[in-house]
């Protein structure tokens, strides 16, 4: 059982190696196999075919990602730097060239959209609802709607994830984004609050 495991997760590795340098049109079954220094069949034995290594691949990488943003945002003792620290590492790892190729790039093909999208709602936007409940739970921010108000910042870090990735500057766009989704989440705490009654809304028709 540990002999199996080892060799599935030295063909994750490889093919995630792999993925990123060539790209998933690129990459061949036997060349991932020969990297990672296993039989064609034990490939095949942990793996249908090369779609399904490379979700094992992606999920390796989100996973990944989703420690590493927790363990950053456990160090501060405050909510609102925690929450902060978390979004600036989110765009650091944006640079990392196998979470640009496979995560940003290729997935969203190889998986399809429809799969793509869920996957990342497992992922990384389970980060950003927490991150949100946890604000609003301590007064830290207006209690507004949870589902709605994390899928707006979600959205703000996915598509500022792609523009990082497509950049021909990357390491500039990155400045430039993560300005503008500071901007945009410091809103949520010093906003003013607006009544959701449309009642309350209407303009009083005396005036």
């Amino acid at each position: 059982m540990e002999y199996s495991e080892s060799t599935r997760q030295a063909l994750v590795d490889s093919a995630i190696a792999l993925f990123t340098e060539r790209g998933y049109g690129g990459t061949s079954l036997d060349e991932i196999a020969h990297r990672a220094r296993v039989t064609k069949g034990a490939l095949y034995h942990h793996f249908a075919n090369k779609q399904a290594l490379f979700e094992a691949a992606y999920q390796a990488v989100e996973a990944d990602v989703v420690d590493r943003l927790a363990e950053v945002m456990r160090v501060p003792t405050d909510l609102w730097d925690a929450m902060k620290a978390g979004i600036a590492a989110f765009f650091e790892v944006c640079l990392e060239p196998n979470y640009q190729r496979i995560a940003l790039q290729e997935a969203p093909s190889v998986l399809g959209y429809d799969r793509w999208r869920l996957a990342e709602e497992h992922s990384c936007f389970s980060v950003v609802r927490t991150g949100l409940e946890a604000l609003i739970d301590a007064g830290e921010i207006e209690d507004l709607p949870l589902e709605a108000a994390s899928r707006i910042v979600f959205g703000a870090l996915a598509f500022g994830a792609i523009m990082i990735a497509g950049a021909d500057d990357p390491v500039r766009t990155r400045e430039d984004v993560v300005y503008s989704v500071d901007y945009l989440v410091d809103g949520l705490r010093h906003g003013a609050a607006y009544p959701r009654d449309t009642e309350q809304m209407a303009p009083d028709p005396q005036d």
